[in-house]
């Protein structure tokens, strides 16, 4: 199964295990497997030993090569662990999921448990240290999609799938949702522009 997560900070990678009695594997970005150094060794031996499986996300190429490695996992019955907003909220809220996730559970049939990360921005604050504070996990119940059997591929069923993910991760969370992507809004405040809403009815993933 994929447990869906909303992600706060680097450590909700941690503290979600610590609940599950089974390993839960996660794909991370492949920078974190490739530091130089005794540090940067250490970091990928602790990354590995901890479930989580190098992914380029560098572009669409990329993307689907990460989305292969998702169904692999799954398919050997792992449990596989997922933050659909693509990167860490930038300021708390919750941001629209992308469909990567909702390909792959209708491809693999699985289903979907919903998990909010509540607290660990504030022990974790990003760009800090750890600090001393409370997180919770609050575990939803599981999501089933097989009422969208043979839809895989098709784009607004797999918007509407994580479209329902997210909407069950805000009644867990408590979040405030916005609907654009997290790594846009975090471009945008590299290059002092805002971002471009979606337009209303238009097709998005």
């Amino acid at each position: 199964m994929i447990l869906a997560s909303n992600h706060l900070a680097v450590m909700d990678s941690f503290y979600l295990p610590m609940m599950v009695k089974r390993r839960i594997t996660f794909l991370a970005k492949s920078e974190y497997f490739t530091g130089a150094g005794p540090k940067g060794r250490f970091l990928a031996w602790f990354y590995t030993a901890v479930g989580q499986v190098p992914i380029d996300r560098t572009d669409a190429n990329s993307a689907a090569a990460a989305l292969t490695t998702a169904v692999r996992v799954l398919g050997v019955g792992k449990l596989l662990g997922w933050y659909p907003e693509g990167t860490r909220s930038p300021d708390g809220r919750l941001y629209k999921g992308k469909t990567g996730l909702a390909r792959v559970a209708l491809e693999t049939g699985v289903p979907v448990i919903p998990v909010a990360m509540i607290g660990t921005d504030k022990v974790n604050p990003p760009g800090k240290g750890l600090r001393f504070g409370r997180v919770c996990v609050k575990i939803g119940k599981p999501i089933d999609f097989s009422r969208f059997d043979g839809l895989a591929g098709n784009r607004f069923i797999e918007r509407a799938l994580i479209d329902e993910v997210m909407y069950e991760l805000m009644q867990l969370s408590g979040q405030e949702y916005v609907d654009l992507y997290a790594a846009d809004v975090k471009q945008s405040v590299l290059l002092d522009s805002p971002p471009v809403a979606p337009i209303p009815g238009a097709a998005t993933s």
